[in-house]
């Protein structure tokens, strides 16, 4: 049997990492939408590459242990490569808190009870995770540790705390780091490796339509005023998780990466405070 490799989210960026890790192995592509699964695969395969689909909604428990049961009958699972979420512009502060945080959490965990020892994963968190003010040692353990079905109970999640969708993001993916840093112990237990890349502005569908939307002044800010002055490529977030996830990464776990071109530097230390957004 082939080793699997999960990959939620098919997008640019799952296609990208999956194209650098994938030769040989099964991919099992999940994605909400059936028809986002398929046209990946059908990229994928008429590349060379072994292929199945899948629709999984990561907040949705039973989805995702269908999901993984489905993966891990077709063979060992060595690879995890999550790249599903939803933007602030793309839902509610309730929604974001329970496909972003919650759902990657529940991922973590289900993937994490199969991952073949030698296995390891990459979580698509995001620079935003980064923009938000520093927590107290409390609130960065509760985010860590807490059981994933009492998440969204935790009181700083509540809407009198979260009221907007850009803290809904930003907390969702300062939580994945979190969850990431604790799972690397748990994984650890299995021979398994996991860590998070945070990207800053990645061309693909989804930044051209926000760079075209409301916010995309603040967004062109934000790339002409970082330190390498362009946005990034998928591929080039690709590199970063080959790295991590292939064995010249066998020493790194339970790490995030932020790879934005120095925007979140420029942010805290330079002139984009001012005039990006915190995303």
């Amino acid at each position: 049997m082939k080793q699997v490799v999960i990959v939620i989210g098919p997008g640019l960026i799952g296609q990208a990492i999956a194209r650098r890790v994938g030769t040989g192995k099964h991919l099992v592509l999940a994605d909400i939408r059936k028809q986002n699964a398929e046209a990946a695969a059908n990229v994928l395969a008429n590349a060379g590459f072994d292929v199945s689909t899948a629709v999984v909604d990561v907040s949705s428990r039973t989805a995702v242990q269908a999901l993984v049961a489905e993966a891990a009958a077709r063979g060992p699972v060595t690879g995890l490569i999550h790249a599903a979420g939803i933007s602030p512009s793309q839902a509610s502060p309730e929604m974001i808190l329970k496909v972003d945080l919650y759902g990657t959490a529940v991922v973590l965990e289900e993937v994490g009870q199969v991952i073949a020892a030698g296995g390891s994963g990459v979580v698509i968190a995001s620079q935003s995770g980064h923009r938000l003010p520093g927590l107290t040692v409390e609130e960065n353990k509760a985010l860590a540790t807490t059981p994933p079905d009492e998440l969204l109970a935790l009181p700083m999640l509540q809407p009198d705390r979260v009221t907007d969708p850009l803290h809904a993001y930003q907390i969702s993916k300062r939580c994945n780091s979190l969850r990431v840093a604790a799972e690397a112990v748990r994984w650890g237990r299995r021979g398994a490796r996991i860590n998070t890349i945070s990207p800053g502005i990645v061309i693909t569908p989804l930044a051209k339509d926000e760079l075209a939307g409301p916010r995309g002044a603040g967004y062109r800010a934000m790339i002409e005023g970082s330190p390498v002055g362009r946005a990034a490529t998928p591929d080039e977030i690709a590199s970063l998780a080959a790295l991590i996830l292939g064995p010249d990464g066998g020493f790194i776990t339970g790490s995030d990466f932020l790879s934005d071109g120095g925007a979140t530097a420029a942010y805290w230390f330079g002139e984009l405070g001012t005039v990006a957004p915190k995303s």
